[in-house]
């Protein structure tokens, strides 16, 4: 299993979903993945409920309010990125042309956490990590396994990924067009931690968007289907990589699962 105890400065280490109907959320993503559910206190924000597989932290999930669906917010899931200093790494925001969306805020004694806003509106957010490091497994089935911008031009945003995180972006052909991979300071991009690419259809929004670990593509999309999700890209495979699909789920989350080609069948 693998399984993670930290994560470093600048890495993808979490993601949480929005939904304006937990329980059906929870019913559908425990079909598919094999989730199982603890719902914490949050204090004023309510409730938030930690989805894990076995003893470890997948992902998280929470009440989409009517204050978040009155502010524009749709049901989604959200990246997060561990910074060492919260606090350090919002100063780097304006300058670099990206907005702070929401300021640092105290998550109990999970961690701090703020909300920022790249320069083409593409929303991320950051984690200081204090009791929760964020996953704690990562890459097998029901785990995430990849951060996905999509961007209507991804070099244009490149500089502002670079200042806030250290990330270094490096371009690669691919059979339906360049693809961007983002790796940490001092990495290269074989270690790469998140991807970029242009939007499959003109006028799309920029978002990050979240990938999760299958052990069959195909099986999982015909499960999610039968539990009402709709398919937005029908499974395809890009050599060297895997299997993909994106859909979004009964409750209106976009959504996408990978099958890595070591585990294809």
């Amino acid at each position: 299993m693998p399984q993670v105890t930290s994560y470093v400065h600048g890495t993808p280490s979490w993601v949480d979903l929005a939904t304006p109907d937990p329980a059906a959320s929870r019913e559908f993503y425990g079909a598919l993945f094999g989730w199982s559910y603890d719902e914490q206190s949050a204090g004023e924000r309510g409730t938030y409920i930690m989805c894990s597989k076995g003893d470890d932290a997948a992902a998280g999930m929470m009440q989409l309010s009517e204050e978040m669906s009155e502010a524009g917010m749709p049901p989604c899931w959200s990246s997060y990125v561990t910074v060492e200093d919260l606090d350090a790494a919002l100063v780097k925001v304006e300058p670099a042309g990206g907005q702070v969306a929401q300021p640092a805020m105290d998550a109990m004694d999970a961690g701090r956490m703020a909300v920022i806003v790249d320069p083409a509106g593409a929303g991320i957010c950051m984690w200081e990590a204090r009791d929760h490091i964020g996953a704690g497994v990562v890459n097998e089935h029901g785990a995430l396994i990849w951060n996905e911008l999509i961007t209507p031009d991804p070099a244009a945003v490149a500089p502002f990924y670079e200042a806030v995180f250290g990330w270094t972006a490096t371009t690669m052909p691919m059979p339906n067009g360049e693809y961007v991979v983002y790796s940490t300071e001092g990495k290269g991009p074989e270690e790469s931690i998140a991807g970029a690419m242009k939007p499959p259809m003109d006028g799309m929004p920029a978002f990050w968007g979240v990938y999760f670990a299958v052990d069959d593509c195909d099986a999982t999309v015909a499960l999610a289907k039968e539990h009402g999700a709709a398919l937005l890209a029908e499974p395809i495979s890009v050599p060297g990589v895997g299997r993909f699909a994106a859909m979004m789920d009964p409750q209106g989350a976009a959504v996408s699962v990978m099958q890595p080609e070591s585990g294809e069948g």
